[in-house]
């Protein structure tokens, strides 16, 4: 039997939807931060650029993998002591930033600078389910830094252009 190559595209954006991402608040990172390099970039060309990102089957395997994470974390079906370090997103836990770098590789070193002042600074979206994850709600550690990487992405994906 052949395995069949599928698209996850709808299957991403119904994840994040589920953890209360909606793709107009990625598009909107991704317009502010291009605001000072393309200042009649439209919400809408940044929204096509989030969605193009997100066609990428590197990005949709990471998003469908940290969210997976997340979701095992909070429901305590990981062993001890993974199952804590992501829970509390711990300090010296980088996994979630190793994953991001799938996504980041796709369209070239601008987006790990992108990336870099979205995860610093935590604007929009990604300082909301930062502060989720922070006062004891839902767990977080790989869904803000995997936003914060369809930005990132999506701006330098405009950047190329």
């Amino acid at each position: 039997m052949d395995l069949v190559e599928t698209d996850n595209y709808q299957v991403v954006v119904d994840l994040f939807e589920k953890h209360g991402v909606n793709l107009k608040d990625i598009a909107v990172l991704v317009q502010a931060g291009q605001a000072d390099y393309i200042p009649e970039l439209t919400i809408d060309v940044s929204l096509d650029s989030v969605k193009h990102v997100l066609r990428k089957t590197e990005v949709q395997d990471a998003v469908m993998t940290g969210i997976a994470l997340d979701d095992l974390a909070e429901a305590g079906a990981l062993p001890e002591p993974l199952a804590s370090r992501i829970k509390t997103d711990h300090k010296t836990y980088g996994t979630d930033e190793n994953m991001v770098m799938a996504i980041l590789g796709v369209y070239g070193t601008i987006s790990w600078t992108n990336f870099g002042f979205l995860d610093r600074t935590k604007p929009g979206v990604i300082g909301q389910l930062n502060d989720i994850q922070k006062n004891g709600g839902r767990v977080n550690t790989f869904i803000d830094d995997l936003v914060a990487a369809v930005a990132a992405a999506a701006e330098a994906r405009i950047a190329h252009e």
